[in-house]
């Protein structure tokens, strides 16, 4: 009986003593993992270590074996995720990353006027290579502009079949009496769309006014069409300022009418002038009139030198101002002594 309680005291100190020394599930470092996952393991058993899938393996040992004091033995295996290769830009494109190891992501972009076919972004996946092709990026383009109804669109450039280049512009024309209400000039936009499509529509203006001291070329009819003229002149020694004819607008207003303006007399009886590169007397100046914005110089004198200077002054619509410098002679030095007069002496 002694016999067998100690035979069952030692059987139950083994057991107990291989208990208490097993080893249980190891906590592994970061993307390492293991194939058994009981749960507890004998002094002896080794564990084949291994990376996460989309790891790679880097130095150390890659098992580990549980021993008699229940721990697990050390090991330096670390695991660095795959790697896929440095991706290519799309011709006429660009793409953003931070990095090329597993599950970094690329986003593409194609530059303006170019539209992306394919995927915009792609993933490093485990097996080190990228989870979508390069895209491509197709040139914009966008149909012949619509043309309206009596109207007619005119290119920038050479338009070859039935599309257009990105930015292409094309610039609207009605034929009159029609003319165009809207944006005149669309253009090809990076959607592959116009930017807009104008109207053509009948446009007339009233019958012009004349002008102060003028004469038009009116026919008298109650309106004009669009883009008609209609001529203007001067009469006598006026002169006419601004554009010869003016134009019924898109707006049904005519363009700015021109205006006449007068003639100047010069408002001196006795000296000489200049005109037209020549000196004259004022007497011999028939008809006495300079036309509007015609230039005369007439003579002053420099008393501290003693000597003549010419000094301009322009006709402006009938007012032409003599300058504060000239002194008009007397009739008796006009008649007698005209060789002293500022146009006669030394000029300065």
């Amino acid at each position: 009986m002694a016999l067998f309680l100690l035979s069952s005291l030692l059987l139950f100190t083994t057991v107990t003593s291989e208990q208490d020394n097993v080893c249980f599930v190891p906590e592994l470092a970061a993307n390492l993992e293991i194939a058994d996952h009981q749960e507890y393991f004998n002094p002896g058993v080794g564990l084949a270590l291994s990376c996460k899938l989309g790891y790679t393996p880097v130095s150390g040992p890659r098992k580990i074996i549980c021993t008699v004091s229940g721990e697990w033995t050390k090991t330096k295996l670390m695991c660095i995720p795959k790697r896929c290769p440095y991706p290519d830009a799309p011709s006429n494109g660009d793409l953003y990353y931070e990095d090329t190891v597993y599950q970094s992501e690329i986003n593409y972009t194609c530059s303006e006027g170019y539209m992306l076919t394919g995927a915009s972004n792609a993933v490093c996946q485990a097996n080190g290579t990228w989870s979508t092709p390069v895209p491509e990026c197709i040139a914009v383009s966008c149909a012949l502009a619509p043309v309206p109804q009596f109207g007619m669109v005119i290119y920038d450039k050479r338009v070859r079949g039935s599309t257009t280049d990105y930015r292409t512009t094309a610039v609207y024309i009605c034929r009159p009496p029609y003319a165009v209400f809207g944006d005149p000039i669309a253009e090809c936009t990076a959607n592959g769309t116009w930017t807009n499509t104008p109207e053509c529509r009948v446009v007339t203006c009233p019958p012009p006014e004349n002008i102060e001291r003028g004469y038009m070329s009116s026919s008298g009819k109650p309106d004009y069409d669009y883009k008609e003229t209609v001529k203007y002149g001067c009469e006598g020694d006026h002169v006419l300022v601004g554009n010869l004819e003016i134009v019924c607008q898109a707006d049904g207003t005519w363009s700015e009418k021109p205006s006449c303006k007068a003639p100047c007399s010069v408002g001196i009886q006795r000296g000489r002038i200049l005109h037209k590169g020549k000196k004259i007397w004022v007497k011999h100046l028939q008809p006495n009139l300079v036309l509007h914005q015609e230039v005369v110089s007439v003579y002053c004198m420099n008393k501290d030198r003693n000597c003549g200077y010419a000094v301009p002054t322009q006709c402006f619509d009938g007012t032409l101002r003599i300058p504060e410098c000239f002194e008009e002679p007397s009739a008796l030095q006009y008649n007698l002594n005209a060789s002293s007069l500022p146009s006669e002496i030394e000029q300065c």
